[in-house]
């Protein structure tokens, strides 16, 4: 994607840094002095309205780029839902391999698409889907995102949220999670290891419980 100058320059400027979950990661409204790559981990994304009620927004996995560029303060508060490995570079850094770069140009453009689909299917996800459809569309979601969704036979997944959050991301309440779940693992879909191991038997099965 990057030159060799480009990868240098990226390289002497940059820095890795490691986050326990429940760890903040960004601020809603502060200065923004950097971007981040998430190399490992999973972080969520949220909003904090008036009143203080917080919602969540989105989740983001190895490798979406954290922070939105050229901006002069950050959007959404970010939090390490699980442990979560940085790499960190400096605003204007990243900013000048941007405007210097048509490769990293396109990479990020095709992120900002796939970021564009990803909030639209979910305005369907919240808007018309039923509570089973909601919660088999977080769990593929999350499948797909740890590179699981196309494997053969049981595919475990570690839910990098509980499902108190889930609840909140799907705009249901705990109870209904918990009843939705249970009903995928009656019908032999998924089952449960612990309290955010799943287990998915049928992947074809959860797909098609999406809607």
């Amino acid at each position: 994607m990057l030159g060799p100058t480009e990868l240098r320059r990226l390289a002497t400027y940059s820095r890795r840094t490691r986050h326990c979950a429940g760890e903040t990661l960004a601020v809603e409204s502060d200065e923004v002095m950097g971007y981040a790559n998430v190399t490992s981990g999973t972080v969520k994304l949220s909003r904090v309205l008036r009143d203080g009620r917080q919602q969540l927004v989105g989740l983001q996995f190895a490798p979406d780029l954290m922070g939105r560029l050229f901006s002069t303060e950050s959007p959404l508060s970010a939090e390490a839902a699980t442990e979560v490995e940085l790499c960190r570079v400096p605003k204007e850094v990243m900013e000048a391999l941007v405007l210097s770069s048509d490769r990293l140009k396109l990479r990020l453009l095709d992120q900002s698409l796939k970021d564009l689909d990803e909030a639209r299917e979910w305005m369907v996800t919240l808007g018309r889907k039923s509570a089973i459809e909601r919660v088999a569309s977080v769990l593929l979601l999350v499948a797909t995102r740890m590179g699981g969704a196309d494997a053969q036979g049981d595919i475990v997944v570690e839910l990098p949220i509980g499902r108190a959050d889930m609840a909140d991301f799907l705009g249901l309440t705990l109870e209904t999670v918990s009843r939705q779940m249970s009903r995928l693992r009656h019908e032999g879909v998924i089952s449960v290891q612990g309290h955010r191991c799943v287990v998915i038997h049928d992947i074809d099965a959860l797909k098609g419980r999406t809607g």
